[in-house]
């Protein structure tokens, strides 16, 4: 590599963190660029809302164990990372980040964090009846999370009362449409083969593979995670269900992009979606 060569990639490198830095981001094959909400005054906040159909906010876990091998902020380096790329492909504004929601699943080792089920509703419901006051009436919420899905579908029905819609991931249904056969734990998704994969790819710096074990309770109709064997949940002493000894980064290469791509379709469907009209905030 020649050293001109390295000058220009070093200020493409640098133009993209200032780019990140400023919540500035320009989306592929398009003059616009998403924005991020914080950075600006509630004057300039006011008219750039009016050149946006859709707010995103991305919801992930802060503080929520992910076995001996992933940190608690798991979900949170993934949302953000989800987040900023969805942003350079599809125009939105976005929101700060939810750092906290409905984890009951994983109480029982020490760091997890969960509120309640309605207390997470309230919170969407709240946000996006917040910019409803100004204009905006399409919602998405990148979620990434499992228990997260019911306080978000009744949110997504109250909201739709008051011709706001707010669609949010399933990653239930988007990681059907990964190719056959690419995971070979025999079953799990926390913490597993394929989460642990994804930070292999996304952040591998902040993964400690030689802490990865497979801990994988069969037992069916079990809900959450217990340390205790005699528990009602699924027994897990290490916090894992699944095999992350299994994950590569190449496996998450192909989990991270395919989400991507199923993200910035669903945000693109949504931009075209046909509203009713004004109606009256609730």
């Amino acid at each position: 590599m020649s050293g001109n060569t390295r000058i220009v990639l070093a200020l493409g490198i640098f133009l993209m963190a200032s780019a990140l830095s400023a919540g500035l981001l320009r989306t592929a094959g398009s003059h616009d660029a998403s924005l991020a909400l914080e950075n600006l005054t509630w004057p300039e906040a006011e008219k750039a809302l009016k050149n946006f159909t859709v707010v995103l906010f991305a919801v992930g876990a802060r503080t929520k164990e992910h076995g001996p091998h992933l940190p608690l902020k798991t979900d949170y380096v993934m949302a953000e990372y989800l987040k900023n790329r969805v942003a350079r492909e599809v125009p939105v504004v976005w929101l700060p980040t939810l750092e906290y929601a409905y984890y009951p699943s994983f109480l029982e080792y020490p760091g997890s964090v969960s509120i309640g089920a309605e207390t997470f509703r309230n919170t969407v419901l709240d946000i996006c009846r917040s910019l409803r006051r100004h204009g905006m009436r399409k919602f998405y919420v990148l979620n990434t999370g499992i228990s997260t899905l019911p306080p978000l579908r009744a949110a997504s029905e109250e909201l739709a009362k008051a011709d706001v819609t707010m669609w949010y991931l399933n990653l239930l249904e988007s990681d059907k449409k990964l190719p056959p056969g690419l995971l070979k734990q025999e079953g799990g998704t926390h913490a597993d083969e394929a989460e642990t994969s994804m930070m292999l790819y996304i952040a591998p710096e902040l993964v400690d593979m030689s802490k990865a074990l497979k801990d994988y309770d069969a037992r069916p109709d079990r809900k959450g995670l217990t340390r205790d064997p005699k528990g009602e949940g699924v027994y897990s002493p290490s916090g894992i269900w699944g095999d992350p000894t299994l994950a590569t980064r190449d496996k998450g290469r192909v989990i991270v992009e395919a989400t991507v791509e199923e993200i910035v379709r669903q945000v693109r469907e949504l931009m075209a979606l046909k509203t009713r009209g004004p109606s009256s905030v609730s």
